[in-house]
């Protein structure tokens, strides 16, 4: 198998359905991470950001792989129709967090304009009823650079202010679950 095959089976399997995650109407787990924004790092909290109204909370394979640049380049696009809506956005990989620090301020991607949370371990992921998943052996990212972490399911949580999932997103194109992200945060707030 060469390596487009093996990117191409990777961006797959990340994108099947999360069969056990969290659904509607669910505690969202709270947590508190490393996360960057604009590569710059800080600590993330989700209580925090939950005081300031809704939040998409969004899981990703890895940083710099196809569909998840094209998932967090749509977010950037997308960040003044979430924050009209008093939505925050933050996307949580198993990436280091010196990883994230170059994709958060990647104009490409991230542009800044949204933070990338570090979850190493995968604890937060699994907290939310994911599945991790051990990524091939030296597989490389769109920059030549080995991964070297574990995969979580691409699936996108959308929580209410008192921390309950709104809704799951699972199973579609990168581009899409940022639209259907943006289209429940507009419902939240048209209630």
């Amino acid at each position: 198998m060469n390596k487009a095959q093996v990117v191409s089976l990777f961006a797959c399997v990340a994108a099947m359905p999360a069969l056990a995650a969290l659904q509607a109407g669910s505690s969202a787990p709270q947590f508190t991470t490393q996360a960057s924004l604009a590569g710059k790092p800080f600590t993330f909290s989700l209580k925090d950001a939950l005081a300031k109204g809704p939040v998409v909370v969004y899981f990703y394979p890895s940083a710099y792989t196809g569909g998840c640049d094209l998932q967090a380049h749509t977010f950037a696009e997308n960040k003044d129709k979430f924050s009209a809506a008093g939505a925050t956005i933050v996307g949580v990989s198993l990436d280091s967090i010196a990883r994230l620090n170059d994709f958060s301020a990647d104009p490409n991607f991230c542009a800044g304009k949204f933070p990338t949370a570090s979850d190493a371990d995968g604890s937060i992921a699994r907290s939310y009823d994911l599945k991790v998943k051990q990524g091939p052996p030296g597989l490389k990212d769109v920059r030549g650079v080995e991964i070297g972490h574990d995969f979580v399911e691409r699936t996108t949580f959308v929580l209410t202010r008192d921390g309950k999932v709104a809704e799951t997103i699972t199973g579609v194109a990168p581009d899409k679950n940022v639209e259907q992200a943006l289209e429940a945060v507009q419902h939240l707030t048209a209630r």
